[in-house]
């Protein structure tokens, strides 16, 4: 049996409930359930904290887990990131009161640097040749520079709006974050592994795309196979109607808003964009 530690709570919680369902995973969780197991294949999920996955991982008591970014480089040692999940987007980022004089990262320098992700920051900090004196803290990492015990803090970041109550701004993001799919190093290719990699890489990679079917004249199919090359190549089949195609393609999601009108204008009619639910490119 696999065990998927995953976040019992928290903004992450709901998608990646939503991601192993959209994977095929069959199973009933409870508010209070620690674990149940997965009806259609042999796993058990695990929930736990978010903060709590990498060391669970790390220990063997989970072989794989769903965490944040941030998680991984402050407690995740001896792991690996197997897929970027692309939802739970923050940023580590280093503020400073409004009047402070510090404008940028570099100012942070000699200064006193208040956070609740110590490990991450001052090896963020370090890479960028800054010499800061971290303040571990833990809670409301925000108080900090209005009590005395820093100049400024690194917290995350979705918003920023609780930077602006605090009477804080931004000089600068040290870490871009999201929620990801985190195993053991060196076990990436262990069939049980692949086998989750591979389930949550084909949801991933199809919410980033749509099926696009349309009709159009057999005379205008090279204009629009140029503007819909698929994967690969665009699929056009004749129709019973003479002189008309059929041409169906993969695209991504993101260009509809434009791609559509231009579609339009090249002699596309019968235009239909569905939904992927998986993808393997």
């Amino acid at each position: 049996m696999i065990r998927l530690a995953v976040p019992n709570k928290g903004r992450l919680q709901e998608p990646t409930l939503r991601l192993l369902r959209d994977s095929g995973l069959v199973f009933e969780a409870t508010e209070r359930a620690l674990s149940v197991p997965v009806r259609n294949v042999d796993m058990e999920l695990l929930f736990v904290r978010t903060e709590d996955v990498p060391e669970l991982v790390s220990d063997g008591a989970a072989d794989l887990g769903v965490t944040g970014i941030d998680l991984l480089v402050e407690r995740g040692n001896g792991l690996t990131t197997l897929v970027e999940l692309g939802y739970g987007y923050c940023r580590l980022m280093a503020a400073v009161p409004t009047a402070s004089e510090m404008e940028s990262l570099a100012d942070l320098g000699g200064r006193r640097v208040a956070t609740a992700h110590p490990r991450a920051a001052a090896a963020a900090l370090a890479e960028k040749g800054i010499n800061a004196s971290i303040v571990p803290l833990r809670g409301s990492v925000e108080v900090a520079t209005k009590i005395g015990v820093a100049d400024a803090i690194v917290d995350l970041v979705s918003s920023g709006s609780t930077l602006r109550v605090n009477g804080l701004r931004s000089i600068g993001t040290l870490l871009e974050s999201q929620a990801v799919l985190v195993g053991r190093d060196g076990e990436r290719d262990k069939p049980p592994i692949r086998q989750v990699t591979t389930a949550f890489r084909a949801v991933i990679g199809a919410r980033q795309k749509r099926y696009l079917l349309l009709n159009a004249p057999a005379d205008q199919a090279g204009a629009l196979e140029e503007l819909i090359p698929g994967l690969e190549a665009p699929t056009v089949m004749p129709l019973a109607e003479e002189g008309w195609v059929a041409i169906h393609s993969v695209v991504n999601s993101e260009d509809l808003w434009q791609l559509l009108p231009r579609l339009e204008e090249a002699g596309g009619r019968g235009i239909l964009v569905l939904p992927i639910e998986q993808l393997i490119a």
